[in-house]
């Protein structure tokens, strides 16, 4: 008997992952991918030398010890050359008073007293939930540890419940000192609203070398994927765009490319945007009052709908992998006032730019429909893209003296870029029109799968998780793949 066939739409990370484990328990896969290139949004390109990196900031499973790196080896993306960032990130006052968040809670408290000692007692706190935390590996005994990996899991979660109700911004107003107070709240990714208690597990994790940052950035990480996908006997089509997903008496059969070219399977995967596959790919045939609030078009207000990459000629290895730039006078970009800039900055690693130089990427709030409007007329686009891009080293200027000369390469991707080069909609922020809830996807709840009527159909990626994390993207891959064989009565 001849195995069963897969067809997966998109080579992101939760399509090669279920193209892994769909070859590891006997089935036939392939994947279609509209682009030339592994990983979707986990991707990096060159401009003059230099790499701009779009996706990895922490990237979690780095240590031995802990059971995401097993997922990470078993898809091929571990061992791998690593960069331990001394700190999560830091922030900067106007002033030029620099806090470094570091993942050493020694080193923490230590630099936090030195800063403002007067809040001896709420550091204390703090550093006592990091460490409360860090020798639990809770994020991976709860997705994909054992039942007895939960079960052992439930003294941290029941210890966990002093921390529940807080926010970044709620636990910033307990330090007495303003530069805390204003720097705390955008620690993580400049979200003051993050649950507080986010922020420690993450921590806890960078404290026993569990976030790291692979040698190569995004795109390699993502090629290494693709190899172990490979080796496995799995087949990638690349500048193969599907138009439509066949489906027959309600199951899906096959797939239609825009060849006009039809390709049969007994199972479909989509890691592919969720509203092209529902709206279009299914022509919407598969709905229901869930899934049609989830297509609704995302908030308009984005987080991150503009990035700013900088090739510059400055040695850049001195200075902290992440940075939060509070401003004295709030500036106005891309239509939106801002008090503060998050960046990264890749001077760890040495294959980023030349020798002696760096990449520093700026990451910058603003809306779909405003560049959507600027996008119908190319020029006023690329005109506000330049605009931003000055601006943007204007402020840099103030903290980095001199780098204003120092620019050799620049390039400025928005939401449309992104919508482009993905083939879906609203870019990188097309995700369903729910709230995204790591919470949920600890327990790994809060998966959406399947389409209401449709059989032998799956998601993975961000519409099958409660998260786009790149770990819960890859684990919704081996999960899509566990329902399978169970349906079909293999052990996994």
């Amino acid at each position: 008997m001849s195995p069963k066939s897969i067809i997966i739409i998109g080579a992101g990370i939760g399509g090669l992952s279920a193209g892994i484990y769909g070859q590891m328990n006997g089935y036939r896969t392939q994947i279609f991918e509209m682009h030339s290139l592994p990983g979707g949004q986990c991707t990096s390109w060159q401009r003059q030398g230099y790499t701009f990196d779009a996706c990895i900031h922490h990237l979690l499973g780095c240590s031995p010890q802990t059971r995401l790196n097993a997922l990470w080896r078993e898809l091929g993306a571990m061992p791998t050359e690593l960069v331990y960032p001394r700190e999560c990130v830091a922030a900067c006052a106007p002033d030029g008073k620099l806090f470094r968040d570091y993942y050493d809670p020694d080193l923490l408290e230590n630099h936090l007293k030195e800063l403002s000692p007067a809040d001896a007692r709420v550091i204390d706190d703090y550093v006592a939930g990091i460490r409360f935390y860090a020798p639990t590996d809770l994020w991976g005994r709860l997705m994909v540890g054992t039942l007895a990996d939960r079960l052992g899991a439930l003294p941290t979660v029941l210890g966990s419940w002093r921390w529940v109700r807080s926010t970044m911004k709620q636990f910033a107003e307990r330090f007495s000192d303003p530069f805390l107070r204003r720097a705390f709240p955008l620690l993580e990714y400049s979200f003051p609203d993050m649950p507080f208690i986010l922020h420690l597990q993450k921590h806890g994790l960078g404290a026993i070398g569990d976030i790291a940052w692979p040698i190569g950035g995004s795109l390699a990480f993502a090629r290494s994927i693709e190899r172990r996908y490979v080796e496995l006997g799995g087949e990638v089509h690349y500048r193969h765009r599907v138009e439509k997903i066949l489906t027959e008496n309600d199951r899906a059969v096959g797939v239609r490319l825009a060849d006009g070219s039809e390709h049969r399977a007994d199972i479909v995967i989509s890691n592919a945007d969720g509203r092209k596959t529902i709206l279009d790919m299914l022509d919407g045939r598969y709905v229901n009052s869930r899934i049609r609030r989830y297509c609704a078009p995302p908030p308009d207000e984005t987080n991150w709908a503009v990035h700013v990459f900088l090739g510059v000629n400055r040695d850049l290895s001195g200075e902290p992998s992440a940075l939060v730039m509070l401003l004295e006078q709030p500036v106005t970009i891309a239509g939106r006032t801002i008090h503060s800039l998050e960046m990264q900055m890749y001077g760890f690693d040495p294959t980023m730019a030349p020798p002696g130089k760096g990449v520093i990427k700026v990451e910058l709030v603003s809306s779909y429909s405003y560049w959507q409007a600027l996008h119908a007329d190319r020029s006023r686009y690329n005109e506000e893209k330049a605009r931003v891009a000055e601006t943007v080293i204007q402020v840099l200027e103030t903290r980095f003296p001199g780098i204003k000369s120092q620019v050799e390469a620049v390039d400025v991707p928005t939401l449309l870029s992104w919508e482009r080069y993905m083939g879906g909609t609203h870019g990188f922020n097309n995700a369903p029109a729910k709230k995204q809830n790591l919470i949920l996807a600890l327990f790994s709840a809060g998966l959406n799968m399947e389409l209401p009527g449709l059989q032998n159909f799956y998601f993975v990626g961000i519409w099958a998780t409660s998260t786009g994390t790149l770990f819960a993207n890859a684990l919704s891959g081996k999960k899509v793949i566990q329902a399978i064989c169970r349906r079909d009565g293999k052990r996994k």
